[in-house]
């Protein structure tokens, strides 16, 4: 199955790119927006709207890590009384 964010490939045009949007019709056909590498002229491609029969992942986006493995600091938050009723 394939997730937004993996890059994949279609079988047939050797076409590569990453799957940026999913779209679902109501006939049941479902097709995946995939978005290639930036040109060397530093211009942004077209997206490809591809079947989803048609592609296969080359490798999966990276997980994002858990909160407590992100390294970053930790902070507690303090809660003051200014006055007092």
């Amino acid at each position: 199955m394939i997730e937004l964010g993996d890059k994949v490939r279609c079988k047939h045009t050797g076409f590569t790119g990453i799957a940026v949007a999913r779209t679902e019709f109501i006939n049941g056909c479902v097709q995946y927006s995939l978005a290639p590498k930036v040109g060397k002229d530093s211009k942004y491609p077209e997206e490809f709207s591809l079947d989803e029969d048609s592609l296969e992942v080359i490798s999966p986006r990276r997980k994002k890590p858990k909160q407590d493995e992100t390294g970053g600091p930790v902070r507690i938050i303090k809660r003051h009384r200014m006055w007092k009723s």
